[in-house]
């Protein structure tokens, strides 16, 4: 420790290696949210629809994903997916394989978590106001867009947010396949600098600044939520 410095953080490093991976990890995390949440709610629908040959698929896919590390699941779509897929991307696919791969390897990933968020707040709504819904005369589709999803969102909102925390921390696996994120811009710089404990340290400590905020915030969230209720 006696060799410990940290002379070399700076807003020039920071701009220089680190801002480029902080934007792609808030950019992966934003995508695979709203990517997670569309696909998990409909897994989440398919689930409660009471039809078998609706249930039983979405069952095993949330399932086997909730089964499988995530790192695995990344390795695998990089590895298996062949550069044909990426070259219908045009030559923007070829050249960033590894973000493109990331950002669909965690939306399918991440919606298997956001399904059972989802699933958990449809079915906290009160069986009443759906039955209420069906005595006015709305269809299945138009219950669940009108009375049930906007209840249900509104009630699962501190845990979806929390799991976007969690898909946050979870963006540093991508490190894994190359992709340019948070940990690898830290990682670039400790060896540019010949700091690579220093850099893996501040790393650490930006990870745990940035997400104690945001779970400060959605607990503070939470108790609005419950105050209104």
């Amino acid at each position: 420790m006696g060799d410990f410095d940290l002379s070399f953080f700076t807003w020039e490093m920071l701009s220089k290696f680190v801002l480029k991976g902080f934007i792609f990890s808030l950019e992966l995390t934003a995508i695979a949210t709203v990517g997670g949440i569309i696909f998990g709610t409909i897994l989440a629908l398919m689930r409660l629809s009471g039809k078998k040959f609706l249930m039983v698929p979405a069952t095993i896919y949330v399932n086997g994903m909730r089964s499988i590390p995530l790192v695995m699941v990344i390795l695998w779509f990089f590895l298996l997916v062949p550069s044909s897929f990426y070259a219908l991307f045009g030559s923007t696919g070829v050249d960033y394989r590894s973000e493109i791969s990331a950002i669909i390897t965690f939306i399918a990933f991440e919606a298997a978590y956001f399904s059972e968020i989802m699933r958990a707040g449809i079915q906290s709504i009160p069986r009443g106001q759906v039955h209420a819904g069906q005595a006015l005369g709305m269809t299945y589709s138009q219950n669940m867009k009108l009375v049930v999803l906007p209840q249900a969102f509104r009630n699962m909102l501190p845990v979806l947010l929390t799991q976007t925390i969690i898909l946050f921390q979870d963006t540093s696996l991508v490190y894994a396949i190359g992709a340019y994120d948070l940990l690898k811009g830290f990682s670039t710089a400790g060896k540019i600098y010949g700091r690579p404990e220093e850099a893996y340290l501040l790393a650490a400590v930006v990870y745990f600044i940035l997400c104690y905020l945001l779970s400060y915030s959605v607990k503070k969230l939470q108790a609005k939520i419950a105050i209104i209720r």
